[in-house]
């Protein structure tokens, strides 16, 4: 089950998803996709909150857990998640440098309930 959260500062999402509508309407499936679903959102959720530091102008934060099921790293439910964030902190700084502040904000997540996590930090102007 995929997830997907894209916010602006004022909080809203801008995306047209619902985050709480599960994709899932198999017969038995829906449970477990729900709990994947509410697992999801609940550490996207913890990924936002201790993102918020760095004051971003934009937040998407993507989970792809569901395309590496199967993975060693997955094992034990540790999630993979795409973050796309856009903030005025890194303004200056290298490509390494404004990792490395994702990185530091999220560092005790890692290697659970975070196993993966691939960034895109584009200067506040890129």
């Amino acid at each position: 089950m995929s997830g997907h959260d894209t916010h602006t500062p004022d909080g809203h999402d801008h995306t047209g998803h619902d985050p709480d509508r599960g994709a899932a309407t198999a017969a038995g499936g829906a449970g477990a996709a729900a709990a994947a679903t509410s697992v999801g959102a609940e550490r996207m959720a913890l990924i936002r909150t201790r993102l918020a530091a760095l004051e971003p102008d934009l937040l998407d934060i993507d989970d792809e857990s569901h395309l590496h099921a199967g993975h060693a790293g997955a094992e034990g439910g540790a999630s993979h998640f795409r973050v796309r964030i856009v903030s005025p902190r890194f303004a200056g700084l290298t490509p390494v440098a404004r990792h490395r502040l994702v990185y530091h904000q999220l560092a005790d997540l890692i290697p659970f309930p975070i196993h993966a996590l691939a960034l895109d930090t584009p200067a506040f102007k890129e």
